[in-house]
Parts: structure tokens; sequence; C-alpha cells
């Protein structure tokens, strides 16, 4: 998955950097993936650069130049970096207060930020002043590398440790632990600090590798970090990678359609919380009161759909997705009925999500009952609340057909089916005229 797809970015946006352990070199990975793409793409700072990074850019000018020649270095080289001044081997970049006044007189597509400093080292928690984020910023991507687990807690390989250690007690000397990253990351007075509160915040954790260990470390701190709903996702991957995003996870709930009493939706209502699922409601129609009472020793959240025996599977999804909290991106919605849920199942689904193979992800269908689990991407709610009442949850597959992905059970990954193809193939046409 590419920088601009995880992070979500659009013509306008301010993206500020800040944390430790890949931010200029995201920065730059973005920049030149924007600019490959026809952007006009205008990065600075609010700290500092060493010099030699000037090279990483294409063209980088002083920001005391008039709006003209910065608009013209735009269209010769795409990808410009401002700066002020330049004295003992550092860049340093314009005041705050420049970026709504740049933002009023340059033409560019995006302003990237590195909002943040952090002496080359993977892990940090802010000192006084620090971040320098503007006002206008759009989105905020925090970054932190896992290469900081592991390493003694202490100032020669974590930025001002003596922060955390204040906040959460942490033992200085000690290992860095997953939990200890998640914690400063989503903390408000850490990791979150001085990110506005119109801004998107979409994390970026460098250094993952593609199985193993330690990406099941990074999917941990991820979900840590997805608790706090400022955190609209959490990006894993290496930034010096071909594809610099292996997965963006984001927070998934689930809907469990329970029509009647019958089927087993304890033991469904059971394995997703097993499987870790944060936001779970389960939809009762007919029986509710027998289904509340099977919850009841789970303390699952049920919610009551009315029209469920006329509406079918349209008015108990839409039920059920009202009651999800806003952050939440997607839904695992799973029939009570049948044996169709397992552990794997699950994890294919959701890593099939993260990894970006659609919004529209079905799980092969239970035989006996003909009921598949799927996954629904938030943009698609609205879309099934407005089909005809009465359809089931096979044909709301049916009809998204064309917009879906089959999950291939052998493999892990999400196929899209032909027509979702065809859809893709026409945009790209269309994008090239």
């Amino acid at each position: 998955m590419q920088l601009q797809k995880a992070f979500g970015v659009v013509p306008g946006d301010v993206v500020a950097f800040i944390g430790a352990g890949g931010k200029s070199s995201l920065l730059v990975g973005l920049g030149y993936e924007l600019a490959e793409a026809g952007w006009r793409v205008l990065a600075t700072t609010t700290s500092r650069l060493a010099t030699d990074q000037l090279s990483l850019f294409p063209r980088a000018i002083s920001c005391r130049v008039d709006a003209r020649a910065i608009s013209q270095a735009l269209t010769d080289d795409q990808f410009v970096l401002l700066h002020d001044d330049m004295r003992a081997g550092t860049v340093y970049g314009p005041p705050l207060s420049w970026t709504r006044d740049l933002l009023d007189r340059v033409d560019s597509d995006i302003l990237l930020v590195e909002a943040d400093d952090a002496a080359g080292l993977p892990f940090k928690a802010p000192r006084a002043g620090e971040p320098q984020i503007p006002l206008e910023t759009s989105l905020v991507v925090p970054v932190a590398s896992l290469s900081a687990l592991g390493v003694p807690l202490d100032e020669a390989h974590v930025y001002n440790p003596a922060a955390m250690i204040d906040r959460y007690g942490f033992a200085r000397n000690s290992p860095v632990k997953s939990a200890w990253l998640a914690q400063v990351l989503r903390d408000e007075t850490l990791g979150l600090r001085g990110v506005p509160k119109s801004a998107r915040v979409v994390m970026y954790l460098n250094q993952v590798p593609a199985r193993g260990y330690v990406r099941g470390r990074a999917r941990l701190i991820a979900r840590l970090c997805l608790q706090n709903p400022r955190v609209h996702g959490v990006a894993m991957g290496s930034v010096r990678g071909v594809e610099p995003v292996g997965e963006l996870q984001r927070a998934v709930g689930a809907v469990v359609l329970a029509e009647s009493a019958a089927g087993n939706v304890a033991q469904t209502t059971e394995q997703l919380m097993r499987s870790r699922i944060d936001h779970i409601r389960v939809v009762t129609g007919a029986g509710a009161a027998k289904v509340r009472a099977a919850l009841k020793p789970l303390g699952a959240t049920t919610i009551h759909d009315r029209r469920y025996r006329r509406g079918g599977a349209v008015t108990a999804l839409s039920t059920g997705f009202r009651a999800l909290p806003a952050h939440v991106a997607a839904a695992l919605v799973v029939p009570a009925q049948g044996n169709c849920l397992t552990p794997k199942r699950i994890y294919q689904l959701l890593t099939a999500y993260a990894r970006g193979d659609g919004e529209f992800i079905v799980a092969g269908a239970d035989q006996a009952e003909g009921a598949s689990v799927i996954v629904v991407g938030r943009r698609h709610w609205a879309d099934i609340a407005a089909l005809p009442r009465g359809y089931s949850l096979g044909a709301i597959v049916q009809q998204f057909h064309d917009h879906s992905a089959v999950l291939d059970q052998q493999t892990g990954f999400a196929v899209p089916t032909a027509g979702d193809l065809a859809t893709d193939q026409r945009l790209m046409w269309s994008q090239t005229r």
C-alpha cells in the first residue's frame, strides 16, 4: 500500500509529521509519491534539518523569495523544500505564523511539514515547546520505529525518557516494551501533544517486518493506540520499502445478526470477544429476551430492531452500524446461525482489510446455512441502509457483488470480483484521459 492511500491525503491538506524514527524519510517518501502523480508538493520544517538532508529534495529554496519564484520552482520540479536560515550545518524552518500566509499566496496542492525533532532516535516524548504543529494542519502523522523495542529506556536510546518515567513510572534503563510505545503514542500530553482538535491522526510504525513476532508486536501496539478515538488509523511498514505500508490498522467493530433466539449467538459473540474485537453489537429481533439472557454472562451489548421481521438484514445492519462508535472504520458482519465463524476466518478477514484488499470483503458461505461473514467499510453503510427492506444478508452480498472482494481461505488474500476489477480498469482509463 502506498502512503497516499494509507494516510488518505487529499489536495489542500497540510500534513505534519511528529515523533521519531523516520519522520524525514516519511515526508520525503510521500512527497516523491505525490509528485510522481502530478501533485505540486511544497515541504518545510518548523523544527530543523541537517544541511545534508537538503539533497533528499529535488529543489530547496529560501522562503524569503517571492510567491512567483516558489510557484515557478513547483512547476519546474514538482517537489520543493522551503527553508529559512542555514548556519553551522543546520537548516531552520520559518516560524509557525508563516504557514497561513504561505497557503494564501502559493499555488501548491499540499504542504508537508516536519514539525518535530528527535535527534535521530527511534522513540520520543516531547520536551517543552515541542512539537511545533501549524494550526492549519489537517493531518498529523505521529511516527515511531519498532527498532526501539528492547533498547534501554535512557537518554542514549530514547528521546526525553524522563517524561515517560514521570508520566507512567516506567523503570529507567529497562528494555522498552510494546505497551510503552502505545501508551506514549496515544497520550494526549505526550505523543499527541499539540495536535489540533480538527486534525485527523494516522500513526506510522516504521521498521515493521513483513512477518514474524515483531509484526505481531506492531499489531498489538496499533490495537492499543486505536483505543484512543482520536486515532483514525495506524499504518505499519518500512518507509524505505517498495510498498512502505504493509497494513493499515483501523478500528473494526462487529455486528451480530440475531433475528431469533435460535443459533449460536452466545458462541459467536464469545468467539468475537476472544478475537479482541472491541466494539460488538448484537442486533435482536423476535426472541430478544432469550438472546439477552444467553448473552448476559458475556456482558455483550444488544440492540433491538423492531423492524427486523419485515426489514430483514437491511434494517438490522443499519441499527447495528448506528450503534457503533464514530471512530470505527468498518464492521465485521456475522450471522448468529450456522458455524461460519472461526478464529482463522476472523484473522484472515481483518488482515485482508488492514492490507487494503477491499472495503467489502466476503468470506466463503457456510454450506449448511448459506450465511456469509463479511467486512464492510463505513463508506458502504449508507448504501446498505438505502437498499429495499426485506433483503437477507445473502441478498445484500449479491447486491454488492461488483464492489466486493472474496476471501481465498487458502492464501488469506481477498480477490476483487470481476465487476470490481472492471470498475478499477474504467477508473484507471478515465484518469489517463
